[in-house]
């Protein structure tokens, strides 16, 4: 037992301050990819929506490859080749290579996964707002542009949320693939640290109560912006 507060201390030599610093990097990641992913599917959705034919068809091969193809060969993929053709680019160019920072990379990468089924999911929402209220909005005299701002966006919302807060842990989860490319997030600190104290239940425990943690505010903060949006509506049981 003593051992054991001794590897978890926050001080040298426990393994403590490298498990928060883990957390603070999934954390760091999870947010950047989700707010790309949001981007890549807002817009993927509005382009699968009211776009022409070769964008729709586009998009549907973008969402349909990136959710066949599991996200570690994905990850893999994405980190090595996408290094890669930057560099190539850049030597054609003139430019010397350069690293990649592992922070920005797996924003990127796991962004740009997150990004299909953000598509799917806002598409979803957009489809399930009664055309009424599209038709009434532009009877008032209001733009697309006002009628999906004022109305539309607003009115989708509370379909979408179920969805994008299922998106949100799995962008949280998604990030402990990084490990394999040797980017230092809470999984592979927990790794390092149990292979190194050999105490393996102890820090995957401690690892996977973290993850329960940052579930659990996360599930509190996207109950509190659902009942925002879903104000004055009938409650669903």
């Amino acid at each position: 037992m003593e051992n054991a507060f001794e590897y978890l201390a926050f001080s040298p030599p426990g393994w403590g301050g490298n498990l928060l610093r883990g957390l603070l990097s999934t954390i760091q990641i999870a947010l950047g990819a989700y707010a790309l992913g949001l981007m890549l599917g807002m817009g993927g959705a509005l382009g699968k929506i009211y776009g022409g034919p070769v964008l729709r068809w586009t998009l549907e091969i973008y969402t349909t490859l990136i959710r066949a193809v599991p996200e570690l060969v994905l990850i893999l993929l994405l980190y090595y080749l996408g290094t890669d053709l930057l560099n190539t680019m850049l030597e054609k160019f003139g430019y010397e290579r350069m690293d990649i920072d592992g922070l920005w990379a797996g924003i990127y990468v796991i962004g740009f996964v997150q990004g299909a089924y953000s598509t799917e999911v806002f598409r979803g929402a957009f489809n399930a707002v009664p055309s009424g209220q599209i038709e009434a909005a532009r009877a008032v005299g209001m733009s697309s542009i006002k009628a999906h701002t004022r109305v539309v966006i607003p009115a989708m919302l509370p379909f979408a949320l179920p969805g994008l807060a299922n998106l949100w842990l799995i962008t949280t989860k998604d990030t402990a693939l990084l490990a394999v490319v040797g980017f230092s997030e809470l999984a592979l600190e927990t790794k390092q640290a149990a292979g190194a104290t050999k105490a393996y239940f102890m820090f995957y425990m401690a690892a996977a109560f973290l993850y329960l943690m940052l579930t659990i505010v996360s599930n509190f903060v996207f109950s509190y912006i659902e009942r925002y949006y879903r104000r004055g509506q009938p409650v669903q049981g």
